[in-house]
């Protein structure tokens, strides 16, 4: 195993953050997106990488493709994907500035995942100043949809992963170090209610309210959840004016399994809930759906053991667990593709005002992606 002695700078990298950080870049704001997308292709280029910005589609913002310098390039070799969209609205940043206080580094989309793109970016550019090459070319793609499943850029991460040997996704670190080689199944649907309208002044009773029924809905889908199989309302919508019997409600579901046979029953339970109740039409479509990433695949463990044994030389423990949380890896191990997720830094709060990372551990995971870089090979 080669794990190169880099000098790494765990205060460089956060300042090297910062404008990352500040560049919000919520999933349903292509613009915002296309400003994250520059500073990336910057960062690449920078590096000597090939960049290639790929317009976005489905009224997602653009995604970013760097293939970087090598011999080899164009033969299978590493792909890093990782997606550059973020839960929080524009404007999150007032509430949750980048700041450093100790030894924790805040801010929206740090850790969910910012900061592991950045390392591994980073990773390679320490390994390009020194003179190194790696053994496999790498290509880095990062996408900006992954908190919605993916909808717009599935395709194109399934076939950047088809054409590499592995997949390396630095999704933030889980408790206690560890990383992913496993995730379960997820499904996304999209419900919606059309009752009759009526003035609810003049005339309350004439109306048929769709809230009421989605309200209803709502709470018998989540009563479906049980051990194998969950389910969680959310995105709410209605009419705006509280004077009108409400015609039309909409929300979304999320599912989650951990075995496809679990969601596939999930979804036709869904399916199975469409038809007309309390004079109330009801609709479910299913959006998207990520395959399951079947946990300890003979080939994800071939490469989680070259990571332990890296892990090792930097003094690091690294388990590893199967995730409920989806990521693109779903699609590169759904495919039988080499993979590894949760490569990125540590920390907590994840989509929440708190998200931060952990200083202390960004300097170890770097190193660690620079030693996956250098050791991986035909």
């Amino acid at each position: 195993m080669t794990l190169p002695d880099l000098p790494f700078d765990a205060q460089q990298i956060v300042a090297g953050l910062k404008p990352w950080i500040e560049c919000e870049s919520p999933t349903y704001d292509p613009a915002a997106l296309a400003r994250m997308m520059d500073l990336v292709a910057f960062e690449c280029a920078a590096i000597g990488a090939s960049v290639e910005i790929i317009p976005g589609r489905m009224g997602c913002g653009p995604s970013v493709r760097a293939k970087m310098p090598h011999k080899d390039l164009g033969k299978p070799g590493i792909l890093v994907s990782g997606h550059m969209d973020t839960v929080h609205p524009i404007g999150t940043l007032a509430k949750n500035p980048f700041r450093v206080e100790g030894d924790k580094a805040y801010g929206p989309g740090i850790q969910d995942m910012k900061s592991g793109n950045y390392i591994a970016l980073e990773a390679m550019r320490q390994i390009a100043r020194a003179g190194l090459e790696t053994p496999l070319p790498v290509t880095f793609l990062f996408t900006p949809d992954e908190e919605i499943g993916s909808p717009a850029t599935r395709e194109l991460i399934e076939g950047e992963a088809l054409k590499n040997k592995y997949f390396l996704c630095p999704e933030p670190a889980h408790l206690n170090n560890a990383v992913t080689t496993g995730r379960y199944a997820i499904a996304r649907f999209e419900i919606t209610c059309s009752g009759k309208p009526s003035h609810a002044g003049a005339n309350v009773k004439g109306g048929i309210s769709a809230v009421r029924e989605l309200a209803h809905r709502i709470i018998e889908i989540e009563a479906m959840t049980t051990e194998d199989c969950t389910f969680s309302c959310n995105d709410v919508t209605s009419g705006q004016w509280v004077n009108c019997v409400p015609s039309f409600a909409r929300a979304q579901v999320l599912s989650m399994a951990k075995k496809q046979e679990d969601l596939d029953a999930g979804e036709a339970a869904m399916l199975a809930l469409a038809g007309t109740r309390n004079g109330v039409e009801f609709t479910v479509k299913t959006t998207v759906v990520r395959p399951v990433w079947e946990n300890e695949q003979p080939e994800t463990m071939a490469l989680y053991e070259i990571a332990k044994g890296l892990a090792a030389e930097i003094g690091m423990e690294l388990p590893y667990v199967s995730s409920g949380g989806g990521s693109d890896a779903n699609f590169s191990g759904a495919l039988r593709i080499p993979s590894l997720c949760s490569l990125g830094v540590s920390g907590a709060g994840l989509h929440t005002l708190e998200e931060h990372i952990d200083i202390a551990s960004i300097v170890p995971r770097t190193r660690l992606l620079a030693g996956l870089f250098m050791t991986l090979e035909g």
